[in-house]
């Protein structure tokens, strides 16, 4: 911290009080998202006033001011003055990631981060000092049975499915192009949840057959509520811990791996490994730590977020490949997308 912090920060500490004041920014875009601020704007053909939007989303006036305020401040939305009537307009960023008419959008997500995630993270003092989750303390549910909370609501389970979603809406692309796959002509999505990887893969290699593998209420779910334009994309039900799993040439474990302590993990791989046609691989896909683990800071903060909610943990390349060898994989390769996910490459 020293080293990176200037003599400027002891005399007055602006970067301790930004971070301070982190969560309250993170909440500023979560409320304008769940009350609909960013929708509006993007419907209206013209800027419009704090006492418009307050009107249309039925909130007070004064708050809403604050909070279109707040969202200029952190360069979110614009404001012009005309005849002395502050006209609100959102950026071309907001249009595009905070606005559920959009086809990037990340709404789901913010809607999980500020509902599920924030509650969380109230408890991380406790996480860090009992060394597991808090969806007891959080949500009165049991800690061992993680997604038991997770999809403790048909409500809840359509926010964490939206999460997937925009996560890979945004960077499924890099994923499925951080390697050449195209040698994989059977592909198995497990744990593929509403397809939205899927469905980048099927774009990406169109001469290979790619399977969503997942429970039955979440194949069900997929089905019924989140986009399918894609034919080329078959769902099909099972539990990949408990039963078996399709015959495939490429296994995809998206943000699986670090759900899980090192012992579970290696139970599916070894049943992956065991299952994949000679020739055939697996490929990992998470948030990568630097081998030292001094960053990147996302995945530092996506490691505590898997403490609080989850068995796992956030890991270097060095652990993975030392997993999946030990699993009968090798030739382990890393690419590093530069973005919120990194892939992991072995073959059987």
């Amino acid at each position: 911290m020293a080293e990176h912090l200037s003599q400027s920060e002891l005399d007055y500490p602006f970067k301790l009080l930004e971070y301070f004041n982190g969560f309250r920014v993170s909440k500023v875009i979560f409320s304008a998202c769940e009350l609909g601020v960013f929708d509006l704007l993007l419907r209206s053909q013209e800027p419009l006033s704090a006492q418009h939007v307050a009107r249309e989303l039925s909130t007070s006036v004064d708050g809403m001011e604050r909070l279109l305020d707040a969202l200029v401040g952190i360069e979110i939305l614009e404001v012009e003055t005309t005849d002395g009537t502050a006209l609100y307009s959102s950026t071309d960023v907001a249009n595009l990631y905070l606005a559920k008419g959009s086809g990037k959008s990340l709404h789901d997500m913010i809607i999980y981060q500020s509902q599920t995630i924030y509650p969380l993270w109230n408890n991380m003092a406790d996480a860090v000092r009992e060394g597991k989750n808090q969806n007891e303390k959080t949500f009165g549910l049991p800690p061992e049975d993680i997604f038991q909370a997770i999809y403790r609501s048909e409500e809840e389970k359509l926010k964490f499915m939206g999460l997937m979603n925009s996560s890979w809406v945004l960077d499924g692309h890099d994923i499925v192009t951080a390697f050449n796959l195209s040698c994989f002509q059977e592909i198995v999505d497990l744990g593929g949840c509403t397809g939205a990887l899927a469905r980048e893969m099927a774009k990406a290699y169109p001469s290979s057959s790619v399977t969503v593998f997942d429970l039955p209420q979440i194949v069900e779910t997929a089905q019924k509520h989140f986009s399918q334009e894609s034919n080329t994309v078959v769902f099909q039900s099972g539990d990949f811990f408990s039963g078996e799993i399709p015959p495939a040439d490429l296994y995809v474990l998206a943000r699986i791996i670090h759900d899980w302590p090192e012992e579970k993990c290696l139970t599916l791989l070894r049943k992956i490994y065991d299952t994949c046609k000679p020739g055939g691989g697996v490929l990992l896909v998470e948030a990568l730590l630097f081998e030292n683990r001094r960053g990147p800071v996302m995945a530092q903060i996506f490691s505590l977020n898997m403490l609080v909610q989850t068995e796992g943990r956030e890991r270097p390349p060095s652990e993975y490949t030392r997993i999946l060898n030990k699993s009968g994989f090798h030739n382990v390769q890393v690419c590093r997308t530069g973005k919120s996910y990194d892939a992991i490459l072995a073959v059987r």
